[in-house]
């Protein structure tokens, strides 16, 4: 089930992963402006801010941090299972399994969220943080299996140190130099449009967004490849 070792930048599966860094960048802005400081997407962040609390620093609360790294774990394991399963079966019938699991996770949090306020209710907030984080789980193990070079929807660290190191400037190829800039843009574009929508109306509306536009975009790609 592994991507083609070659892919152009218009093929469905990029174009893919690279909107669905947007939706990425919706669901942390949700959890970090409205859950806490806590990452449910981007793990790197909570382990860094896991360490502020080992620390002492004011307003990280360790809980939440292992919370969403436990949260994300299962996910990834279920979604590698998953994936094993289809091995020797239809990667379309795949994926929409796993975009279905994900958006029904996240309509699942936008529904608790719209249900009662997180901030008055801390136990909601901590299903919110395990519903979202299981969620993104899942995402980050099928992209992994997916295997395609540059895009990984959540982190873009490796993508940003490759766009520099393989450029022109430093005497490389500058491949992928606009899939790599159209990862980042996404991921930017998905922050602010998340936070735009979480200040104005709370956590329900970016949630439900971000669960509808996976499974439309998986939809349309399960349906590119069908008339392949």
């Amino acid at each position: 089930m592994s991507a083609p070792a070659a892919m152009t930048d218009r093929d469905p599966l990029v174009v893919l992963l690279t909107l669905l860094s947007l939706t990425t960048g919706i669901v942390d802005a949700t959890s970090v402006l409205g859950l806490g400081k806590v990452f449910t997407a981007n793990m790197t962040g909570n382990v860094v801010f896991l360490g502020f609390a080992a620390a002492g620093a004011h307003g990280f609360q360790w809980e939440l941090y292992i919370l969403a790294l436990v949260a994300f774990g299962l996910g990834a394991v279920g979604a590698g299972r998953l994936g094993r399963c289809f091995v020797h079966r239809s990667r379309r019938r795949w994926l929409v399994v796993s975009a279905t699991i994900e958006a029904g996770l996240l309509w699942i949090a936008a529904a608790c969220a719209l249900a009662a306020p997180s901030d008055t209710a801390p136990g909601l907030r901590l299903a919110l943080i395990a519903l979202v984080a299981i969620a993104m789980g899942v995402r980050n193990a099928t992209v992994r299996q997916l295997n395609v070079p540059d895009l990984t929807t959540t982190v873009v660290t490796r993508t940003i140190t490759g766009l520099a190191a393989d450029s022109r400037l430093a005497g490389g190829p500058g491949r992928n130099l606009g899939r790599r800039l159209r990862a980042v843009l996404s991921l930017f574009v998905g922050a602010a449009l998340g936070a735009f929508m979480v200040l104005r109306w709370g956590l329900a509306p970016p949630l439900a967004l971000a669960g509808a536009a996976v499974l439309a975009l998986s939809l349309v790609l399960a349906r590119d490849e069908a008339q392949d």
